[in-house]
């Protein structure tokens, strides 16, 4: 059992958990691995409203696995199959998820960096089983005992191969030579933010993991086209165990009190806002924002639920700062909005996806790359940020059907503009300091939309006040703001990364 003291519901549910993994082989009292009793596919859900200690839960349950002997498998770099080995992912559907986990200590990873594993250059190999604790130290060619030194003290502190190698002096494009899809299964799958998964993701999810457990919080959003429901919705009822209570630490916070106000069928959007605003006249976490905040918008994008919304938004970003209509400047948000790639290019597309540019990453503009049509970009949350890519930036504007194209690849990576995102795309991810363009809001009231018995209103409402951290700016009017400085990405320079620069698609 975890030495934290958990809630009784915590508890339970950590419990069922444990009998679940016994199932699989994986005694937590006792800490003995044994080989799997079923071959058959075991999904478990935990499930709760934000607050409800999910995250603390899926934490104890890494500690207790990892204190059991199982491996966690990063996504980065995999040792050799051993018959006596067991594994366990952590999982997020999007990078921005994923480090909101890391953040906290739980070494997480992307759904596609586990679908996909990289492929290393044998000669690096070798450094990463020493690293992994597999092997020797090794004598490489070219790197220096200093180098190998500064790998190690990396890898000591941050359990991330190719940030040691890095360290060392090395490129990603020095070391990962490919990618693949993963042929063999792994063991035990954990998957926070599971209420953006799709029917897609999860059958290919349970194709890998025999055990997989769901984190997800049934108040969100559904995945569209999912007609308002959750993966974790079809699962037996024995099989969801509910997170029911808030704690103290949670309940001290006005942002998840607003949030889990919404719930109350008698607050409507009128009441709503006279709460909002209450909250904002006792507690400097809550602001009752009488403009968007532009300086803010480069690296936390307002929230909307209009597409007609966001554009304006966009286009009053870019006007602000003087951004030409013909070029990007350094420090720009943007939105990948998915891979303009043919199926011959299976491999390239694997390359983009493993690093990071996934349908929703938030990535940041660093300037143009050496080839035409390039770009060099920073993707937020990722653990190695730094990619050079083919690229096509697209930028909305107002009352127009067709978006103004400033750079175009061939093929490659396509980017929406990311000063302003939908609240369905920002699901999963989280911001210190968050603003909700409360007008578009009030339009779902007044259309009387629900999704899943629930007014579309506060399910917005909903996700778009549990993706703050810090703090809420409850946006009331159609106005904008002034920067203060101009773009900039010296915030961004201090991060380190491997660089990873991608090579130009071919036409064959």
């Amino acid at each position: 059992m975890t030495n934290l003291a958990l809630s009784d519901d915590q508890a339970s549910a950590f419990d069922s958990v444990t009998e679940m993994l016994r199932g699989a082989g994986i005694d937590l009292d006792d800490a003995l691995l044994t080989p799997s009793k079923s071959s058959a596919t075991s999904v478990m859900a935990v499930t709760g409203k934000a607050g409800s200690g999910k995250t603390m839960l899926l934490s104890e349950l890494y500690k207790a696995l990892e204190g059991a002997g199982v491996e966690v498998v990063s996504g980065d770099y995999e040792s050799r199959k051993r018959r006596d080995k067991r594994t366990l992912a952590i999982l997020a559907p999007t990078n921005k998820a994923a480090s909101v986990l890391r953040f906290r200590g739980v070494p997480a990873t992307t759904i596609h960096r586990i679908l996909y594993t990289p492929v290393y250059d044998p000669e690096y190999e070798r450094i990463a089983e020493w690293l992994a604790g597999n092997g020797e130290r090794p004598e490489v060619e070219g790197l220096t005992e200093e180098a190998l030194d500064r790998a190690s003290a990396f890898f000591q502190n941050n359990k991330s191969i190719p940030g040691a190698l890095a360290a060392a002096g090395l490129r990603g494009s020095d070391f990962i030579t490919g990618w693949k899809r993963r042929e063999e299964p792994l063991d035990i799958g954990f998957v926070d933010e599971a209420s953006m998964l799709d029917d897609r993701q999860f059958e290919d999810l349970k194709e890998i993991f025999p055990t997989l457990l769901l984190f997800g919080d049934p108040a969100q959003l559904a995945p569209v086209n999912q007609s308002g429901a959750m993966v974790f919705d079809s699962l037996p009822a024995p099989r969801v165990l509910n997170l029911g209570r808030i704690h103290r630490q949670a309940a001290d916070n006005p942002i998840l009190d607003l949030a889990h106000a919404l719930a109350d069928p008698e607050v409507d959007f009128h009441r709503f806002e006279r709460m909002v605003e209450d909250a904002a006249a006792r507690d400097d976490r809550v602001v009752w924002g009488q403009r968007v905040e532009v300086d803010l918008m480069a690296r936390s994008p307002a929230l909307v639920w209009r597409n007609v919304t966001r554009v304006r938004l966009i286009q009053a970003f870019r006007t602000v700062y003087g951004a030409p209509d013909d070029r990007l400047l350094e420090g720009e948000p943007l939105i990948c909005d998915g891979l303009e790639l043919p199926l011959k290019h299976r491999k390239k597309r694997l390359d983009l996806e493993a690093r990071g540019l996934i349908k929703g990453a938030q990535v940041i503009y660093l300037g143009e790359g050496r080839k035409p049509g390039f770009s060099r970009l920073h993707v937020m949350g990722a653990e190695d940020p730094q990619v050079s890519a083919a690229s096509i930036v697209k930028i909305e504007k107002p009352d127009e059907e067709e978006p103004f194209i400033p750079y175009a690849a061939r093929m490659g990576a396509a980017f929406l503009h990311g000063a302003a995102v939908t609240i369905h795309k920002a699901q999963g991810s989280q911001w210190k300091t968050v603003q909700v363009f409360a007008p578009d809001l009030y339009t779902a009231a007044r259309m009387g939309r629900t999704e899943a018995g629930q007014p579309l209103w506060k399910r917005l409402a909903y996700v778009a006040i549990t993706r703050a951290q810090e703090r809420l700016i409850w946006v009331v009017r159609n106005r904008l703001a002034k920067p203060s400085a101009p773009l900039t990405i010296d915030d961004l320079r201090s991060t380190p990364a491997a660089p990873l620069t991608l090579s130009e698609p071919t036409e064959d």
